[in-house]
């Protein structure tokens, strides 16, 4: 990466003293503003003019009231092209569903979606028409939230062909500590790309240089010119609220931080609320009864989730709405909800799928699991990586920790 987009980043950083909880809370307690990279237009319109700007966005690139793309358009910034992650520009699709290209309706720009059925990414012959891909969206800081995945991947195009990237910074919501096994790469896939830790704490500015100077990217393609605008205000210690759910099954900051823990029913058959009003915020099965396990749902077809898994089946299980923030924070990655429905539902091998290695990213898990281990003996488990991976991000850290 060229040195002076480093130092751009690094002059640009602006901390606090003290951690704020998002904007609203951060003026009633007279601390600065949390400024996104997207909202420092000063920054990184003059780096845009005269060129051919490829977006990466979704319904989270907003500033106030305004999206990123009509900040570029408005301010005659020549945009090509849209690209979209996964649940598409509007943020209205399903985990998982393929999101077809188009154009977005608004503005006549072309989307060219990173979430297809196909996956191929974009056409060489669009790749070749552009300048600079620029990087805005918002994510939550897990292993297995593909966004970020979404744009390592175009990070390689761009170091492939010899492109400008770009990133837009935002705040990391779960920035605040590290936990989970690195990534043990064998079980690499669309959950689980980088050799990180299932919360590794990092803003995507700052897990984009990290990417970009340990040579992750596949083929250790390098992007010559990488540029992050970071953001103004911020540190690691920021609880900060989104102003915007990321995606249709994480609505509030509750599911964002409980997130890391309950991720993993995806791979057993035990739902996690989808289908229902509170999804991530509760786990359940039709034969998960008995003391403890009191609470009902019955999943249903609904926005963002079409087909949720045991759909119209009544679950009995536990309700975790009543959990504080704070508790949730601190529990961070657990096996506690996934060892507590695996011995209620006294299936064996047979409760966990294919994927659940890799969206825990080790193989052994599972297994600790089968044995009996406690959610407090499997977790320091993983201390080690956590201590390892803390050292290693550390050159490559935009804000104070």
């Amino acid at each position: 990466m060229k040195l002076k987009n480093i130092l751009l980043a690094l002059a640009l950083v602006s901390t606090v003293a003290t951690a704020c909880k998002g904007n609203k809370q951060a003026e009633e307690a007279d601390e600065p503003e949390v400024i996104v990279g997207a909202a420092q237009t000063e920054k990184y319109l003059p780096l845009l003019k005269g060129k051919k700007v490829a977006l990466f966005s979704n319904h989270t690139g907003m500033v106030d009231d305004k999206h990123t793309l009509d900040i570029l358009l408005e301010n005659g910034i020549d945009v090509v092209a849209i690209f979209s992650p996964e649940h598409g520009f509007r943020g209205d699709a399903d985990a998982g569903e393929h999101v077809s290209s188009g154009v977005d309706e608004k503005t006549g720009v072309p989307i060219a979606s990173l979430y297809d059925r196909n996956r191929r990414g974009p056409n060489q012959e669009l790749i070749d028409s552009l300048d600079v891909i620029v990087s805005d969206i918002q994510d939550v800081g897990l292993r297995y939230y593909t966004y970020y995945a979404t744009m390592i991947k175009l990070m390689e195009i761009a170091a492939a062909n010899g492109k400008e990237f770009l990133i837009l910074d935002r705040p990391n919501p779960n920035g605040m500590y590290v936990d989970g096994p690195i990534l043990d790469m064998k079980y690499r896939s669309g959950v689980g790309r980088l050799p990180i830790p299932v919360v590794h704490g990092m803003t995507l500015g700052e897990l984009g240089i990290m990417a970009n100077e340990m040579g992750w990217l596949d083929d250790s393609v390098k992007v010559e010119s990488l540029t992050v605008v970071p953001v103004e205000n911020y540190t690691h210690s920021t609880r900060y609220e989104l102003p915007i759910a990321p995606s249709p099954n994480l609505r509030d900051m509750k599911a964002i931080y409980l997130y890391p823990a309950t991720c993993y029913f995806e791979a057993t058959p035990v739902s996690l609320g989808r289908g229902t009003d509170f999804p991530f915020l509760v786990y359940g099965h039709p034969d998960m009864k008995g003391e403890g396990h009191e609470f009902e749902f019955t999943p249903v077809s609904s926005y963002g989730a079409k087909e949720p898994p045991l759909q119209d089946q009544l679950c009995y299980g536990v309700d975790l709405r009543e959990i504080s923030d704070d508790d949730a924070i601190a529990q961070g990655v657990t096996m506690a909800y996934v060892i507590d429905a695996y011995n209620t539902l006294g299936m064996g091998d047979e409760f966990f799928r294919n994927n659940f290695e890799k969206l825990i990213g080790r193989g052994d898990i599972r297994q600790m699991i089968e044995e009996g281990k406690s959610a407090e003996e499997i977790k320091a488990t993983w201390a080690d990586d956590v201590a390892k991976f803390k050292e290693q991000r550390k050159p490559f850290l935009l804000y104070e920790e």
